[in-house]
């Protein structure tokens, strides 16, 4: 997952960013030169490319925001393995949240290649500096709530992942292939669990209905800031990092998740939520972007949770790793006393 949130700044106001001077090599204006015609060709970069440091920092901050929410979003979910109902969820769902555990990982490489190391982005996701989707601040409350973040939740990453599998950047846009295949198939089997419940008591469709009150406009709120707040995302697109505007991704997700709300049986809670036959589209309400805003910035309902129990796990798993490196020491001894 997820979301164009990933465009704010680390550890700083949206009002912080500032740009980077031109360079006044004449090699780096040929460098310059050569890489703007790539893009301007809806080439790649690679990771031996030369590429502006502006454009690399970008990347790094959005891959590697990418990855902590990928691995910050195990959380939610994980908590409801030992909890669900039966032997067939329970292996549906370890299976998600392991490949949530396998996004992180294929990202965390991909950010690798512009120079960052993994502890260097681990330390920066412990100490706060970093940021991850806001959506994985909310609790879930009740085994829906596992089903909506499949249909809603993976719906609107989906939505807004499709378009990075065409990222300027390959080693990006090669790993959200794989990503964004998976992330589909957890879409339907949101939908799917979600429609088992609908069919079954009275209590089981209020507790969808709960669910989906509580996190439609969290999902919404997923794609970003409306595009006359989000100036970092003209020159995402300028560089081909970004295909597609928040407010056009927005758009776009409502108007496929209106009829499949038809379809589950549920109400979407929006009493503005109209088809709008002039622009061909659906019109909604306002989100609430001072929430937004605050959960970004560390006031959510599970922020200091999700954080704390990230740095326990990384410091729970250190004999592991000091394990793996003492092996890899002795393999390379081995392996040099056999050369020699």
């Amino acid at each position: 997952m997820y979301t164009q949130s990933f465009n704010v700044p680390d550890g700083a106001s949206a009002s912080a960013v500032k740009a980077v001077p031109a360079s006044q090599d004449p090699a780096d204006a040929a460098r310059q030169a050569h890489f703007d015609t790539v893009i301007d060709a809806d080439g790649k970069i690679e990771p031996r490319d030369w590429m502006p440091e502006a454009y690399r920092k970008t990347l790094v901050r959005q891959i590697s925001q990418h990855a902590h929410s990928e691995i910050v979003g195990m959380l939610p979910e994980g908590n409801w393995i030992s909890r669900a109902p039966s032997l067939k969820r329970k292996a549906i769902l370890v299976a998600k949240v392991q490949d949530e555990g396998g996004h992180g990982l294929y990202l965390y490489s991909a950010a690798e290649t512009l120079g960052t190391s993994r502890d260097q982005m681990f330390d920066a996701l412990h100490s706060g500096r970093a940021k991850y989707s806001s959506i994985f601040n909310y609790p879930t409350l009740t085994w829906a709530d596992v089903g909506v973040i499949g249909w809603l939740v993976d719906g609107a990453a989906i939505m807004n992942q499709i378009p990075l599998c065409r990222c300027s950047y390959g080693p990006y846009a090669r790993a959200m292939i794989r990503v964004c295949k998976e992330e589909s198939f957890h879409q339907r089997q949101g939908f799917e669990a979600l429609m088992t419940m609908m069919q079954g008591t009275a209590e089981q469709r209020a507790m969808v209905q709960d669910a989906v009150n509580r996190w439609w406009w969290k999902c919404l709120a997923m794609f970003g800031p409306p595009d006359a707040d989000s100036p970092n995302s003209v020159q995402g697109m300028r560089w081909g990092i970004k295909r597609i505007s928040n407010d056009d991704l927005r758009q776009k997700f409502i108007d496929a998740t209106v009829p499949q709300a038809e379809v589950l049986g549920v109400t979407l809670p929006d009493p503005e939520l109209r088809w709008n036959e002039a622009r061909g589209h659906h019109d909604y309400g306002q989100i609430d972007w001072d929430e937004f805003w605050a959960v970004v910035n560390g006031d959510g309902p599970c922020n200091k949770e999700r954080l704390a129990t990230r740095v326990k796990a990384w410091n729970d798993g250190a004999w592991v790793r000091e394990a793996a490196l003492a092996h890899a020491r002795k393999q390379q001894e081995r392996a040099l006393k056999e050369a020699a």
